[in-house]
């Protein structure tokens, strides 16, 4: 497939969030992974903006030329880090991501690939969270309905700081292959 002007067609676009990488046993992991998978671009948005100023214009042609979008990033607080928040709501602008009219990120994919500090079983209605983990994904799936894309189904490792370096290192080799398979639909 191609993009305008005959450019070739980025297969996967990750945004990755993490105000500390540096720090991230799981995340730096991952993204060390999607930079290392052909077809795959990673946009670091901490690097990319530590003032928080996103170039919305290159944002949104990096977007049009992938055919699926990852968000990449540890689960702050129920939910997205704030720098991916304001590139959401900077970049997903109606007209062109929703409403009448938009069709660029229409029939993409959307994946949420993130970890957790809190082990599963922390995520249930009796527990430290009081309910399931996808009762704190509403906001992603909506995003993807929204502007029309189509939702995979996430890959959450939980517990990242307990995790051994045998799971790790399966979710990370996971990731990797899932990565590849969307490079190649």
């Amino acid at each position: 497939m191609t993009a305008g002007a005959g450019a070739p067609l980025r297969k996967v676009l990750v945004i990755f969030a993490h105000a500390a990488p540096q720090r991230s046993r799981v995340n730096r992991r991952l993204a060390q992974a999607a930079r290392s998978v052909p077809g795959v671009e990673l946009v670091d948005l901490y690097e990319t903006y530590p003032d928080f100023y996103i170039d919305v214009a290159a944002e949104q042609d990096n977007l049009a030329d992938a055919a699926a979008l990852v968000f990449l990033h540890p689960i702050q607080w129920y939910g997205m880090p704030s720098l991916l928040k304001e590139w959401v709501d900077t970049v997903l602008v109606p007209g062109w991501a929703y409403g009448a009219g938009a069709e660029a990120l229409r029939g993409k994919h959307f994946w949420l690939v993130a970890s957790t500090g809190s082990p599963a079983e922390a995520y249930a209605p009796d527990a430290a969270h009081g309910h399931h983990f996808d009762a704190f994904l509403p906001p992603y799936r909506q995003i993807a309905a929204l502007c029309g894309m189509e939702w995979i189904a996430p890959h959450i490792l939980h517990g990242a700081h307990q995790s051994s370096e045998e799971t790790l290192g399966a979710h990370v080799d996971a990731f990797a292959a899932r990565l590849s398979a969307l490079t190649a639909a």
